[in-house]
């Protein structure tokens, strides 16, 4: 099944199920309000959601509305916790080198993550604002992963059966903020801003076969302005796969219903797909040519990242943005 929060009542949105085919849509405040309230009581919740699912995909639409895609909040318009991951390490070497830095040789057995901005994210429409383009504003299109309680200490093994709802991402960074940062040794913070998510989130059985439990197995296409960017395959290339990701963040710590897993960057070590931010692709051209040749971002730019199945439908919907400049 597919979900998503509709902007308005609150700063949570109001949960609602969508049709497979992102047509119609259905409020089930009788089930939860909120998709946060969904996920703290799946295991009650989630049956019920699945058959006004059905019944949606079946035709039944007496007291559904026409699905908009671009009115909505990202599926959880606030989560208690995001943590970004480093799946693809090809690109974790690019960037790294991009700013002068050696990859360490643990970055291949142990993941890189951080903790993001969560108390707020962008909606999947919502424009993207910096005060200015000397930030270097940059996408990361990634997959992400919607957990329940998770207990501190899970192994990978077991991390997988926490998975309940997979999204898309478009991490934000500020790549002209990130290198002074990590210098002082202490991680993000000005350089990660807020992040958008898909329209929809989607149930793992939902995302059959292209879902194998562990990773996702499907393009993630990029367009820039209208011209595809890149289209890598999520699934390819992939170094941590996701209950690998769980289990490094609950290491130390459980981790809450409603905690957002980010894979990193999707990148292939295939050049001929192209790529998921701006950062790789200027790496890639300082390689070839000794200096890069593509801009970050700049403001009146658009950003659409999306994933379709065998029959050129949208899955998760677009997250299309929108480049402009923060006035104050």
């Amino acid at each position: 099944m597919k979900l998503a929060s509709l902007k308005g009542g609150g700063r949570d949105g109001a949960l609602i199920v969508v049709s497979d085919d992102l047509t119609y849509f259905r409020l089930v405040p009788d089930i939860a309000r909120t998709m946060q309230a969904a996920i703290e009581i799946w295991d009650e919740a989630a049956p019920r959601l699945a058959a006004e699912s059905e019944r949606l995909n079946g035709g039944d639409i007496d007291g559904a509305s026409v699905f908009d895609q671009t009115v909505l909040a990202s599926p959880l318009p606030r989560a208690f916790q995001w943590v970004d991951g480093s799946a693809y390490v090809n690109h974790v070497e690019l960037v790294r080198k991009a700013r002068g830095a050696e990859l360490p040789e643990s970055f291949w057995t142990d993941p890189l993550m951080y903790q993001g901005v969560s108390d707020g994210f962008l909606g999947p429409y919502d424009p993207i604002p910096a005060a200015t383009e000397d930030w270097g504003v940059d996408l990361e299109g990634e997959v992400a992963v919607i957990t329940d309680d998770v207990p501190m200490g899970v192994a990978a093994e077991g991390a997988g059966k926490h998975i309940k709802l997979i999204m898309l991402c478009n991490d934000v960074s500020l790549r002209n903020l990130i290198p002074a940062e990590l210098a002082k040794g202490f991680g993000f913070l000005r350089g990660k801003p807020a992040s958008s998510f898909s329209p929809v989130a989607v149930t793992p059985e939902a995302l059959a076969p292209y879902w194998d439990g562990r990773k996702l197995h499907r393009a993630l296409v990029v367009h820039l302005n209208g011209a595809q960017f890149g289209h890598p395959d999520a699934g390819e290339d992939m170094t941590f796969d996701f209950p690998t990701l769980i289990a490094h963040a609950a290491k130390t710590r459980r981790l809450g219903a409603g905690t957002i897993i980010g894979s990193g960057t999707v990148s292939n070590t295939d050049r001929s797909v192209g790529s998921a931010c701006l950062a790789e692709k200027r790496m890639l051209e300082t390689i070839e040519t000794g200096e890069p040749t593509t801009p970050f971002l700049r403001f009146g730019d658009r950003v659409r990242i999306e994933m379709f199945d065998d029959y050129g439908r949208s899955i998760f919907g677009a997250i299309d943005q929108e480049v402009v400049q923060w006035q104050g």
